[in-house]
């Protein structure tokens, strides 16, 4: 992309954006037969520009406003112990979403005690810092999350889980709080995902790609103040359905599928830290697939409108190879300016400055047939993102 042709882009894509800003509203809350509603909704577009690879199936090298999503929900406290509520939600990233919504989460809540409550629906997944908050923008500093721990290529189908919870917190006085969340269920087949769109250049059509979950996630409110500490795991019976080539039928389960997750994060002030690590085996009879993910994280709170922040992320999708090979790691520097234009319209400028491609199947952004010509070594990215949310 020449500079002329970027430098046009660049003034596009903020007219646009700014341009989005007149959709802020104020959030809705009613009362049905004086039982309380609360009515929220969000939406965010951005413009995105590399040079090296072109990114999350957008092309990015011409640069590009294919990344938008938007949703809403509604929630309903029943009794003083029991709510139910729901969420759709609608995407478009390059050819991942292709705009068609879907129920993001829909469940009933009923909080026993403190220490015991019970989720039952489509349920949003507890693993690590964020897996839950994905669809909320607004409440990150970042444009685009860690996508070592967080992909948006697989958002749909690790957002959230069809089962039931248990979760609860139990306060120990002196030594701080534990909060625990216990699930188990089904992952959600997703047919506009990463997985679909990265097997069919191989003449691999997935037609089903879901199964039996169980996991938890325990995290510890240190006695030191603004200190998290926590740790996740979570078992998957992963049901493979393809054809091949449109001729044969190919069905398989994993005999391995599990996640650990490690996290910590450290608040004080307007200073925030994060830090992550998960490991990931995947096995498919015997062959075993063990990859590795981690970030650390440093964002500052100028004033009450600004904000600065920045991540390291690494992905290994083999950790058993070699690791300083490109094609089997994604190292990304990424700093970010975050500027709240209001209470409820923020405005992102992000950098990423990428080393690696993972293969191109990774599932990590980079793929082979968005880039005929071959993946370079190194890509630098360009996003500028707002979101509105009421």
């Amino acid at each position: 992309m020449s500079s002329r042709s970027f430098n046009i882009c660049i003034k596009s894509a903020l007219v646009v954006l700014v341009g989005a800003g007149t959709l802020v509203a104020q959030s809705t809350e009613f009362a049905i037969e004086g039982r309380p509603v609360q009515v929220h909704g969000f939406a965010s577009q951005a413009f995105a520009a590399s040079d090296g690879n072109n990114y999350l199936t957008m092309d990015t090298r011409t640069g590009t406003f294919s990344f938008t999503d938007f949703g809403g929900n509604i929630s309903v406290q029943v009794t003083g112990k029991f709510r139910v509520g729901a969420q759709f939600y609608d995407h478009n990233i390059g050819q991942l979403g292709r705009w068609h919504p879907q129920l993001d989460w829909a469940d009933g809540d009923y909080r026993f005690k403190d220490w015991l409550g019970i989720r039952a629906g489509k349920v949003k997944t507890v693993l690590g810092l964020y897996n839950d908050t994905q669809d909320m923008e607004f409440l990150h500093t970042w444009a685009i999350l860690p996508q070592s721990v967080y992909p948006l290529d697989l958002r749909s189908s690790t957002i959230a889980h069809v089962g039931a919870d248990f979760y609860g917190d139990i306060g120990l006085n002196q030594l701080g709080t534990f909060s625990y969340t216990a699930y188990a269920g089904f992952q959600p087949n997703d047919p506009y995902g990463g997985w679909v769109y990265g097997f069919k250049p191989y003449g691999i059509n997935l037609t089903a790609l879901d199964g039996r979950l169980e996991g938890g996630d325990l995290r510890w409110r240190t006695p030191v103040q603004g200190l998290l500490a926590g740790v996740s795991y979570m078992d998957e019976e992963l049901h493979i359905k393809a054809t091949i080539l449109s001729a044969f039928s190919f069905n398989a389960v994993s005999n391995k599928d599990e996640t650990s997750q490690f996290y910590i994060q450290y608040m004080r002030n307007r200073l925030t830290l994060n830090a992550e690590y998960r490991k990931n085996l995947l096995g498919l009879e015997k062959f075993i697939m063990d990859s590795r993910s981690l970030y650390g994280s440093a964002s500052y709170r100028i004033s009450k409108r600004f904000e600065v922040g920045t991540y390291y992320s690494r992905f290994y999708p083999n950790w058993q190879d070699n690791l300083s090979d490109p094609a089997n790691h994604i190292y990304d520097k990424v700093a970010t300016v975050r500027m709240d234009l209001t209470n409820h319209w923020d405005l992102k400028i992000e950098g990423h400055f990428m080393n690696g491609s993972a293969a191109g199947d990774a599932l990590r952004g980079f793929y082979l047939r968005d880039n005929p010509q071959g993946l370079k070594p190194t890509t630098n990215l360009l996003v500028i993102r707002t979101g509105v949310e009421f």
